[in-house]
């Protein structure tokens, strides 16, 4: 990392401007998701997670695929604010697609039934945290990425694109590239009224 952590998550933001010219090898990016695979923690280390890196015509083609899709929803009445954004994303280097695997999910329900009712919720955090390594490290490496939620719109056409298999759910989509343009000034809330410390 060249950078220490708490920069990292500071400087982590939602970056839409960007483009294909990046310094990061292929073989670096698929280290961080690895990584972000092997390291996260999920509940009952259930390992749920199941990530799919698109690079190249792979990630063209997916925002294509949800181009086309959204025109059949919205229809062509009032697309070009639409239009934008998936440009905007398809002019990126890649994304990162979140999954998690249902069947390790019904597993684990089946196999501690008392619990049943938390797994789903818990395998979605699980999927919160992935994304935010995966975000954090590609931040660190000078790319610019934001989080986006196309499923379940995109879903079928994503699974049969990529033979992706059918019990893993798509949870996020996550455009990554070159930060051509900066994010806006981001307002917090008074931390004082979201966090508490007793002692």
């Amino acid at each position: 990392m060249t950078k220490d952590f708490y920069s990292v998550l500071k400087e982590r933001r939602s970056y839409y401007g960007i483009n294909k010219e990046v310094q990061v090898s292929d073989e670096r990016i698929r280290e961080i998701v690895e990584f972000a695979v092997k390291h996260t923690p999920s509940a009952f280390n259930s390992q749920t997670a199941r990530l799919v890196i698109l690079t190249g015509k792979s990630h063209d083609q997916l925002w294509d695929i949800t181009t086309e899709t959204l025109r059949k929803v919205v229809g062509d009445r009032d697309f070009a604010g639409t239009q934008q954004k998936m440009d905007a994303f398809k002019g990126g280097y890649g994304t990162v697609l979140f999954f998690e695997d249902e069947a390790g999910v019904k597993g684990l329900q089946d196999q501690f039934p008392s619990y049943a009712d938390n797994f789903p919720i818990w395998s979605n955090q699980s999927s919160g945290m992935h994304q935010l390594v995966v975000w954090a490290a590609l931040e660190s490496e000078g790319l610019g990425a934001s989080l986006q939620h196309y499923n379940p719109l995109i879903d079928e056409e994503v699974k049969k694109e990529w033979n992706i298999p059918s019990t893993w759910k798509l949870i996020a989509q996550m455009p990554f590239g070159n930060p051509i343009a900066q994010p806006g000034e981001k307002e917090f809330q008074p931390v004082e009224d979201r966090v508490k410390f007793y002692n």
